[in-house]
């Protein structure tokens, strides 16, 4: 008894405080916790969102569509008797995505660490490069950035214009050939350094530049100054912006969409994993698949994101000596 009145005044101290966070409670379990339980129930079924009478529970079906191949499987039975094909692309866009993303998330992070050091010298004008760095990133992930990165890359593009004006002839088309046309992707998200590089400026202007002229003073060039000093000292927002980074390239979309066709390109070779999720889902109404498809998603983001922070230990220091 003594419990519940406990409980009791503990609400009506709160009331007013939860009264204001209703609105936020009522979107977060409408809009996120219900689309999550369902999509999760979805992904054990054969959900064809144009026929949603003919629903049924196949259990682990749409995982054995996507794994079947590494099993030697090209059809198998579900636990309902209904055959089902296996999927031979889904292996093609898990490799393209690894590669993208293991590619594109280190180049990325070297390339903005080293404009941060630049804009973190004492120069002229550094605000407003700063600026022009960071639109990039505002504008990267849109349509019409994409629609543009189509226009420079293929084959009557301006880029190949420029090579052929310095003496290069017989230029590929980059979009539209299966060896390159994964790079160009890459090549933009790296220019997309914008957001990564504001937040290693930030950390650089964290650090003491005592600890620089000290260093001065025993005689360490700046080479190694930056492995000793800089490089420890922004190993906490190193390890922010990995983990943003690679949450974010996992779930690349508009541009493998725009720049390949909306079809994975030539041969696959920019079939992100969203994007053949988003082709399964809304081109072939296979929505329980899809689903079962974002669920491994979210689970192949979660595993490489707590490996991270696993081996954070071993490079990161927090300046506490250990």
């Amino acid at each position: 008894m003594y419990k519940m009145s406990g409980v009791v005044r503990f609400f009506r101290r709160n009331a007013v405080g939860y009264l204001f966070l209703t609105p936020w409670f009522l979107g977060f379990f409408i809009l996120t916790v219900y689309p999550m339980a369902y999509s999760l129930w979805l992904g054990f079924t054969n959900y064809d969102f144009t026929q949603p009478d003919s629903t049924q529970w196949i259990g682990i079906g749409n995982y054995m569509k996507m794994f079947g191949p590494l099993f030697g499987l090209s059809s198998f039975t579900t636990s309902i008797g209904e055959a089902m094909r296996a999927d031979p692309y889904y292996m093609k866009s898990l490799s393209v995505t690894f590669t993208y993303v293991f590619v594109s998330v280190p180049l990325k992070l070297i390339f903005a660490l080293a404009v941060a050091m630049l804009m973190n010298q004492k120069l002229k004008g550094v605000p407003f490069y700063r600026a022009v760095y960071y639109i990039p990133t505002l504008l990267g992930g849109s349509v019409a950035i994409a629609v543009l990165w189509r226009k420079l890359f293929e084959k009557s593009g301006l880029v190949n214009s420029l090579l052929e004006a310095v003496g290069f002839s017989d230029l590929p088309g980059w979009i539209t050939n299966p060896r390159y046309a994964l790079w160009t992707l890459v090549l933009l998200t790296v220019w997309q350094f914008g957001s990564s590089m504001i937040i290693f400026l930030a950390g650089l202007k964290q650090i003491p530049q005592d600890y620089y002229e000290a260093a001065s003073v025993d005689g360490a060039g700046k080479g190694r100054q930056f492995f000793t000093i800089t490089i420890p000292l922004l190993s906490p927002v190193i390890l922010f912006t990995l983990v943003l980074q690679i949450i974010t390239t996992f779930q690349a979309f508009t541009q493998a969409y725009i720049i390949g066709g909306g079809s994975g390109g030539v041969l696959n070779s920019t079939l992100f994993y969203t994007l053949h999720l988003y082709i399964q889902g809304w081109t072939y109404y296979e929505m329980g698949y899809a689903s079962a498809m974002a669920w491994v998603l979210l689970v192949i983001i979660g595993v490489f994101t707590a490996l991270v922070f696993r081996t954070s230990d071993l490079w990161v220091s927090y300046g506490t000596g250990e």
